[in-house]
């Protein structure tokens, strides 16, 4: 029997110049988060597949970004709020972490794209 493995992103894979990895960066964290919050992904499959150790420190020492760096904070965090807290304060919490996630992310692309472009991608 073949024996399945899981996806695992490693940004240090990531082609393009500083400002296109960033731009990259934030387009595919608002994804994980759409993900996150739709269930399609859990806070520790996040972790295995992005928000592990690996990414974390390609982040800090290559992006060099302090919104992606807080990015990957919060990502990292997210299963410890379930363990924490009780579920309803735990679940509250999640969406209002992935709604920072997401205004860091947008906050990125406001930096590394064109104006015109991010507002016509918003509306």
């Amino acid at each position: 029997m073949k024996q399945r493995h899981p996806f695992r992103m490693v940004l240090s894979g990531a082609s393009g110049g500083p400002t296109q990895q960033l731009e990259h960066f934030a387009l595919l964290n608002l994804g994980l988060v759409q993900s996150l919050a739709s269930g399609v992904l859990s806070p520790t499959e996040a972790i295995q597949r992005f928000y592990h150790a690996d990414n974390c420190l390609y982040v800090r020492k290559h992006l060099r970004n302090r919104e992606a760096n807080a990015i990957m904070s919060h990502g990292v965090q997210l299963p410890d709020l379930f363990d924490a807290l009780s579920a309803e304060e735990a679940q509250r919490e999640f969406f209002h972490e992935l709604e920072t996630m997401r205004s860091l992310c947008l906050k990125i692309l406001e930096r590394t794209r064109s104006p015109g472009v991010l507002a016509d991608a918003i509306a």
